[in-house]
């Protein structure tokens, strides 16, 4: 049996894996590093030293260039590895925080289950997302005293890296290695669940489990009736921004109010315009094209969790409306909303309430577990002139 490790960097070897790297009794193990696209092969023997020396004499430095390698890469380069051989994969879990690392557990497994081997995901850096594990296995002293010897001797300017992504600090040297093996409806999930934005996020259906998360369904029908208590369906129209697949837009328009959704993300908006049982538009428009050409007049805006990536707040002031409601979990409303509030002469706070209160929720089928942070919405008049 032949143990193929698939990381992105030399180190993470090491810092993810290295009870497999130090298995007593392995047969035979070989590191691809995707960053570099080179292979390492670990002498033979029981004495770990020869290994952690020639997995130390490949760290780079953060300043070195990386760039994931590709399913397809990634199939021939193991498929070669193997050598029609018995084998099994092990690498970074499709949730790993590093997107970098997440890409490559996602990626690698394609690529094996492609060629019919078993893998096995390290839980790895994974702050936001508890991952429930199939094997753990705790080090030893003698191990742990190995593992920080490789960090202190081959990782030294990693351990004030800037970039979160090159940064080698106490929670990225794990004294458990944790394990699990997953189908690739979980795996992708999984992945998407991190992402943030973009083709990543919308691989799959509903990755945040809008429809299936009793957090969620909470939270929707809370914000749905927060909205219907200010605004009546023959009033006008609500402009809905960052609707993605809809089910806010499906809990207003059920009840009689017409919804202006719209989703930048192609195929968010696809799956949005599936689901209508009404016969209207669905938008590209994000929120500073919405500003630029304001042409979608409402009643109200709707700016539901959603505002989380840096959106310039001033873009309020040049919708055309003079009501917003806007939702977002109470640390990022501390930190974007109260600070724009504070100095912007267009914009009133009406009303503030919570929506939904935190909760611990599993997700991905109970292959995980995370903090859903709450919610709290805020009602935006627009200042009167005089």
């Amino acid at each position: 049996m032949i143990d193929i490790l698939v990381v992105f960097r030399a180190e993470d070897a090491v810092l993810d894996f290295l009870t497999v790297l130090t298995a007593p009794g392995r047969e035979e193990t070989r590191v691809l590093v995707c960053g570099t696209r080179e292979t390492i092969e670990p002498p033979p023997g029981e004495e770990p030293g020869p290994t952690l020396d020639a997995v130390g004499r490949r760290v780079l430095p953060a300043d070195a260039g990386h760039e994931p390698c590709d399913v397809d890469t990634l199939a021939a380069w193991i498929g070669a590895t193997a050598a029609g051989r018995p084998a099994r994969v092990w690498t970074h879990s499709p949730a790993d925080n590093r997107r970098t690392r997440g890409r490559i557990g996602r990626d690698a497994a394609i690529a094996a289950t492609g060629a019919g081997l078993p893998v096995q995901h390290a839980v790895g850096y994974s702050p936001y997302l508890q991952c429930v594990s199939d094997e753990d296995r705790p080090l030893t002293r003698q191990l742990m005293r190995l593992k920080s010897g490789f960090a202190n001797q081959h990782c030294g300017p990693l351990l004030t890296a800037e970039d979160p992504e090159l940064l080698v600090d106490t929670p990225r040297i794990p004294a458990a290695e944790r394990f699990f093996r997953c189908e690739p409806e979980e795996r992708d999930r999984l992945y998407a669940l991190l992402a943030s934005l973009g083709d990543e996020v919308a691989a799959v259906a509903d990755p945040w489990e809008f429809h299936s998360s009793p957090y969620e369904h909470t939270r929707l029908d809370a914000t749905t009736a927060w909205i219907a208590r200010h605004h009546r369906p023959e009033a006008g129209p609500l402009v809905e921004v960052g609707a993605c697949e809809g089910a806010l837009t499906d809990r207003l328009e059920h009840k009689g109010f017409r919804v202006e959704p719209t989703e930048p993300n192609p195929a968010f908006r696809q799956r949005l315009a599936e689901r209508r049982t009404v016969d209207r538009p669905t938008h590209p428009h994000d929120l500073a094209a919405l500003a630029a050409q304001p042409h979608l007049s409402g009643t109200a805006y709707l700016l539901i969790e959603m505002l989380y990536y840096g959106q310039d707040l001033d873009l309020l002031d040049d919708l055309p409306t003079d009501t917003v409601h806007v939702a977002l979990e109470p640390g990022a409303l501390a930190r974007t909303l109260d600070p724009w509030l504070a100095r912007n002469r267009t914009w009133t706070e009406a009303e503030r309430l919570p929506l939904v209160h935190p909760v611990v929720e599993a997700v991905c089928n109970g292959r995980a577990y995370l903090s859903k942070r709450g919610s709290v919405g805020v009602l935006l008049r627009r200042r009167t002139t005089g």
